[in-house]
């Protein structure tokens, strides 16, 4: 990947209590980020290249 190609950008959502809470349980037991989970979540998505 390129510099270019690595920009951040940054995403704010909408998720309900219930859902940020288990996001929250998680990475408290996982002691990683919200960020860290969400961009695992997002790599391990199908690509159609």
């Amino acid at each position: 990947m390129t510099n270019k190609a690595r920009t951040i950008k940054q995403l704010n959502i909408k998720i309900p209590n219930q859902e940020l809470l288990i996001l929250q349980a998680f990475t408290e037991s996982t002691e990683r980020t919200k960020t860290d989970v969400i961009r695992e979540f997002i790599r391990a998505l199908p690509t159609n290249k």
